[in-house]
């Protein structure tokens, strides 16, 4: 019988056999049999190509959606390496690198929306999202109505107009962590005529988007991919010729691409992505479970855990967790007690991300925005995303930590 601990390592480990040879070349291929090649991709840094005539500068041109090196603006060869390894991954047809996590949001929602149009977002969302859907998209004439994360078939069909376009999700959200049912937002979107766009960021490698009828995976490859807290970059992957035309010729108006350095830290950041996700997924069960016995908190907000929202779509969809979740206070405590505890962890660094190496505190309560009554917890909460610490040190900074409660 699978533990708990092991389902939720399963995935990451799954994974390895994959990372490790994705993007790099062939030793056994013929052109290295009389001279050998390293066993990583070269870094190539340049704007300008070259080309030998007009006409092959032409053809080659024409080309733009075949991950061809032309210009620096449109993707160097270690960004386009990055790029099949990521739609491998994803199972998709194609990926467009993007210079940050924010802009494969911002960039995916300009693609697919357009004035006169209207898109649903969920109130659970990132909120640089949802401060791009209020000001830009608003701007540009695009009306944003944000749904309940959980939301029902029917709920969902009756925020449908004629001129939605898209549906946007994002699973679990960020910081309440509802675990969307995927596959229900896919069929409604798509009886009324919108593409589902799904921030996978959480879910990178451990969810496949295609499977449950996503149109766009979205992908912040800041957080398991690099790593090591040193790249900022984003993906987007789609799953069709036609929108991959869309999202690549968005692409290329937009300038969107990222630099040479940090497509190879990506690159090699993903060797280890499984191996360093497994343990940090079992470190976090037992964090979380810990934490879960513990007479001050009121719920821990972790997908694999059945009172976290939508655990059983976690349960039908994921082969893994992320090492990320939120931990609620009782509501006895207030916000200043809360920030005393953190204050005081010394094995958590105070910070925005996640998914790299380090383990990381940040206070939600107070920092999240949201339209629906009721979505914010009773009790002060603060996020926590585990690194490759040892858990019995975390374990004992944090009950030092509630100790200053």
């Amino acid at each position: 019988m699978t533990t708990g601990e092991e389902r939720v390592a399963a995935g990451w480990e799954r994974l390895n056999a994959l990372l490790i040879r994705l993007g790099r070349p062939d030793p056994h291929d013929d052109s290295f049999r009389q001279t050998g090649t390293l066993v990583n991709a070269p870094v190539s840094r340049g704007s300008t190509m070259l080309f030998p005539d007009l006409d092959t500068m032409r053809r080659v041109g024409a080309e733009r959606y075949e991950h061809t090196a032309i210009y620096g603006a449109m993707g160097s060869p270690v960004q386009h390496d990055l790029e099949r390894v990521i739609a491998v991954i994803e199972g998709g047809r194609d990926t467009q690198i993007v210079s940050s996590g924010l802009a494969a949001c911002t960039t995916t929602l300009l693609t697919w929306t357009s004035s006169g149009g209207h898109c649903l977002i969920p109130d659970s969302c990132y909120g640089p999202t949802r401060r791009f859907a209020d000001t830009m998209l608003r701007r540009f004439g695009v009306e944003t109505t944000y749904y309940e994360p959980m939301i029902s078939a029917d709920g969902l069909r009756a925020l449908m107009r004629p001129n939605t376009q898209v549906v946007f999700a994002e699973s679990p959200g960020s910081h309440t962590f509802e675990v969307q049912d995927i596959s229900m937002l896919a069929s409604v979107a798509h009886d009324g005529g919108a593409r589902l766009l799904l921030d996978n960021t959480w879910g990178f490698g451990i969810f496949m988007p295609f499977d449950h009828g996503v149109d766009v995976s979205i992908q912040a490859l800041t957080k398991y991919p690099g790593g090591h807290s040193d790249v900022i970059l984003g993906a987007i992957t789609v799953a069709t010729e036609d929108d991959w035309q869309m999202l690549r010729d968005a692409a290329i108006q937009l300038g969107q691409l990222a630099g040479p350095d940090e497509c190879w830290l990506t690159l090699r950041g993903l060797r280890t992505m499984g191996v360093r996700l497994a343990r940090q997924a079992r470190t976090t069960w037992r964090v979380a479970q810990w934490l879960k016995e513990q007479p001050d908190v009121a719920q821990i907000l972790y997908p694999p855990f059945p009172e976290c929202p939508g655990h059983e779509f976690w349960e039908r969809d994921f082969t893994g967790a992320g090492p990320l979740f939120t931990v609620v206070l009782n509501a006895s405590f207030d916000r200043a007690a809360m920030e005393r505890m953190v204050n005081s962890l010394t094995r958590f660094g105070i910070g925005a991300s996640w998914g790299g190496y380090e383990s990381l505190v940040l206070p939600t309560t107070g920092g999240i925005s949201r339209s629906m009554n009721g979505a914010l917890p009773a009790g002060p909460a603060f996020r926590l995303a585990i690194g490759l610490d040892d858990e019995a040190d975390l374990i004992a900074d944090l009950r030092e930590g509630f100790r200053r409660l």
